[in-house]
């Protein structure tokens, strides 16, 4: 493991006014959003449309990476280019999604457990050559009547310890990602509660790991309401309760955190992000950045809606999305600032 090279990734990946693009979708995850705007999911619609989001142009100046999946770090743009090669000409980073889903866990009704470390060692080899530099690992954990339990947050997280420590092993960067889901009635309390529950936990099975913080990224959820809550929070409280729970729990030598979206609006998920930014600005140990996938894609997909007449325009959103992600990473993201490129 050349530990100085994997701190230059994790660091170039929270690079200021950067962020990174999600465009991991599994094959079902893809074709049900795909379904939901009118396109068929097939191989080559799947590639078009990735190739449509990566070579936007300037895409460069607001993505630091991009995280593939499997068949699509494996395919080429219409002019032959491999994909992964696309993206580092647009100054960008390939990364690629290694788990194999979240299972329902044994015996933990309504609880899941992320399976895919048998063979990992060899894949991450193979991403490797491929031109993958970070990997990411996703853990769910639900909050429900009893749930989660002490035995799914420990599974999921020595499971995620396991996978960040092969992956320093292979010279990639792991981005660590333990999503307490947004599905649920739950308070934002309840919500700060089992995340710091679930960080803290993380972070102990990484040590136990000897993964080296310094070369890993955290891939966390806002702390949020639940969607079916009757309370909503509103921005600042999101942001508050947010920095609030990661202060103590998430050690000062990791470089960044990169929020994923998990099933918030995409302008309800710049919010937060600026807001955080900006109350906090300069304060914090570790760059608070984003690792959106339907933020960033819901609105460029459904003008795509897999025409080709339709890339330039389904282009233009996606940069302006991008671009205002990367205002809120400085908070200086604004209401103006999203009418006037809109």
């Amino acid at each position: 493991m050349n530990l100085q090279e994997l701190e230059k990734t994790a660091r170039a990946l929270v690079a200021p006014g950067k962020g990174i693009l999600a465009a991991d979708e599994s094959f079902g995850t893809i074709e049900k959003r795909f379904k939901a705007v009118g396109i068929e999911s097939t191989e080559e619609t799947r590639r078009a449309y990735r190739e449509m989001l990566f070579t936007t142009e300037g895409i460069g100046e607001y993505l630091s990476g991009v995280i593939l999946f499997d068949e699509t770090i494996r395919q080429k743009a219409s002019d032959g280019t491999p994909l992964p090669k696309v993206l580092e000409n647009q100054g960008i980073i390939p990364g690629i999604k290694v788990d194999k889903g979240a299972k329902d866990m044994a015996l933990s009704p309504g609880e899941k457990v992320t399976e895919g470390l048998d063979g990992l060692r060899d894949r991450l080899a193979e991403y490797r050559g491929m031109g993958a530099r970070f990997a990411k690992w996703r853990a769910v954990i639900a909050i429900g009547d009893g749930i989660p339990t002490r035995r799914c947050i420990e599974a999921n997280a020595h499971a995620l310890a396991r996978y960040a420590a092969l992956c320093q092993e292979a010279g990639l960067v792991p981005i660590v990602e333990p999503e307490v889901l947004i599905d649920g009635d739950h308070s934002i309390e309840q919500c700060f509660e089992v995340t710091e529950w679930m960080l803290k936990t993380t972070y102990q099975q990484l040590y136990e790991q000897r993964v080296e913080l310094t070369g890993t990224l955290l891939k966390p959820n806002m702390v949020i309401s639940g969607k079916e809550a009757p309370v909503q929070s509103g921005v600042e409280e999101v942001a508050r309760a947010t920095v609030e729970c990661l202060l103590r729990s998430v050690p000062a030598a990791v470089p960044g955190v990169v929020f994923l979206s998990g099933g918030q609006g995409d302008i309800q998920a710049t919010e937060h992000l600026n807001a955080m930014n900006r109350i906090y600005k300069g304060r914090l140990p570790w760059e608070l950045s984003f690792s959106y996938a339907r933020a960033l894609q819901q609105q460029p997909m459904e003008i795509w809606a897999g025409k080709p007449e339709n890339v330039e325009k389904a282009q233009k959103i996606f940069r302006h999305r991008a671009k205002m992600n990367s205002a809120a990473r400085s908070g200086s993201y604004t209401e103006e600032l999203e009418k006037e490129a809109a």
